[in-house]
């Protein structure tokens, strides 16, 4: 099918790649924030929701609890998918990324001015629910967003590299929110963190917010969407084109990207809770153990997607997805070990194992879809995917180990999710999208 060629994006000169770094580091700074909101959720939903609005419930089930809340904002990311994603491809990549940005950091910052249960009784629990509501739609909207608008500034010999930096925001999110508490708590009693200290972190993000804001503001349209309205061809119905024509890709792409969510809300959310309830390691210990393998997370995104340019992002995603699944089979045993250095360890191995698939998940997936609904396609199967298992995992695995009282119901469910997200990655077929906008004609997805 004949496609109509535009000069590499981004490649243009000085003035060009100025331009394409200023929107890579703009998306990887706005990224962050909204991670850092979404992520203090779930710290504070692993830590201390269960006693501030559940208080009447014994430990464990105030712990399902809790992430049956962290739960509802994953419900509601398809949600935001589908709408940012059809004003995202009608209208334009960065207004919409702006929108959402900005309503994450007001659910955000209420949700730390928020009564609890001893002061507003079943009202506390319901306003922390309708907050995370509005979290999850906020978030559905910026993922996609933030990786098309990256990829289509980037030249095309470096689409791997550009379009990794919305994925930076994801490490750099759960270490400012694991710092946040973790430092929090360092400045007070358990006491007074316990009571109003807890508090700070979501306050504090209306200062985020107001930063990534002004960077968004200041950054161009992807040239991509321009030359689409020069052609005046934005879809009208974003997302009824997905489902009646791109219904496979999605499908294809929400199980690539299950696997990467599952694994990293494993890490990221349940074993904070895990390793304090039932192996009684500390609140400290485990929070600065998930900083550590962050650390090593957002550092290591940059190599696997340099990695990746250079000899296909597939390969390096699905050699990262094997390993990734060796990791989840002993993660649990090597915790239950109690063993603070060899756990400590093994959490940093971890940054290693998930930048791998991280670094190049996002222009992968994008690469599933034609320009025209790059936003919707992108943003729908990612918050689909990251429902199927972020969303869910914190609360299955709660609940399994509480039916069975054993660490390896939980293995045996990350492993089994593991594999069928390993063997849609060997399936991928497109590498990565051009920054080329297809015929009128066109509706295939832009192969690499």
């Amino acid at each position: 099918m004949p496609v109509a060629a535009t000069p590499e994006v981004g490649a243009g000169g000085p003035e060009g790649k100025a331009a394409v770094w200023k929107v890579a580091w703009a998306s990887a700074i706005g990224s962050t924030i909204e991670w850092y909101d979404f992520f203090l959720y779930g710290t504070a939903a692993a830590t201390v929701f269960d006693k501030q609005f559940f208080p009447s419930l014994n430990p464990t089930l105030g712990t399902i609890a809790a992430f049956s809340t962290l739960t509802v904002g994953f419900l509601a990311r398809p949600l935001g998918g589908v709408v940012f994603g059809h004003f995202g491809d009608k209208i334009g990549r960065r207004n919409t990324l702006i929108v959402s940005l900005l309503l994450m950091g007001v659910a955000t910052t209420l949700i730390g001015a928020l009564p609890t249960y001893a002061t507003a009784g079943i009202w506390a629990p319901l306003l922390l629910v309708m907050l995370r509501l509005v979290q999850g739609i906020g978030l559905g909207g910026e993922w996609g967003g933030a990786v098309v608008l990256t990829l289509e500034h980037a030249p095309n010999a470096r689409r791997g590299f550009f379009g990794s930096f919305p994925q930076l925001g994801t490490p750099a999110g759960l270490i400012l929110a694991n710092g946040a508490f973790l430092g929090t708590n360092a400045l007070m009693s358990n006491a007074t963190f316990a009571s109003w200290g807890w508090r700070i972190p979501f306050l504090a993000s209306v200062v985020l917010v107001a930063l990534g804001l002004y960077l968004r503001l200041h950054i161009q349209e992807s040239p991509v969407f321009a030359d689409l309205v020069k052609h005046k061809r934005p879809q009208r119905q974003p997302a009824i084109e997905i489902v009646t024509h791109h219904w496979k890709p999605v499908l294809h792409a929400t199980l690539v990207i299950v696997g990467n969510s599952t694994a990293a809300y494993i890490f990221m959310v349940y074993v904070l809770s895990y390793g304090v309830q039932h192996q009684h390691l500390g609140k400290s210990f485990m929070l600065a153990a998930v900083i550590a393998g962050s650390v090593v997370w957002l550092v290591s995104v940059p190599f696997w997607a340099v990695v990746g340019d250079r000899v296909g992002l597939r390969p390096v995603f699905a050699y990262g997805s094997a390993i990734r699944l060796v990791w989840c089979l002993v993660f649990f045993p090597i915790v239950d070990t109690g063993n603070k250095p060899l756990i400590f360890g093994f959490m940093i191995s971890m940054g290693l194992v998930l930048s791998m698939t991280n670094a190049p998940i996002g222009t992968l997936t994008a690469g599933f879809f034609p320009a025209s609904v790059r936003y919707s396609g992108t943003s729908i199967a990612y918050q689909i995917g990251s429902l199927l298992g972020g969303g869910i995992t914190p609360l299955v695995a709660a609940s399994l180990y509480a039916a069975t009282d054993t660490s390896w119901s939980v293995t045996g469910y990350v492993v089994a999710v593991s594999v069928i997200s390993l063997l849609a990655s060997i399936a991928i077929k497109t590498d990565v999208p051009t920054s080329r906008v297809p015929a009128p004609e066109a509706t295939a997805p832009i192969a690499g």
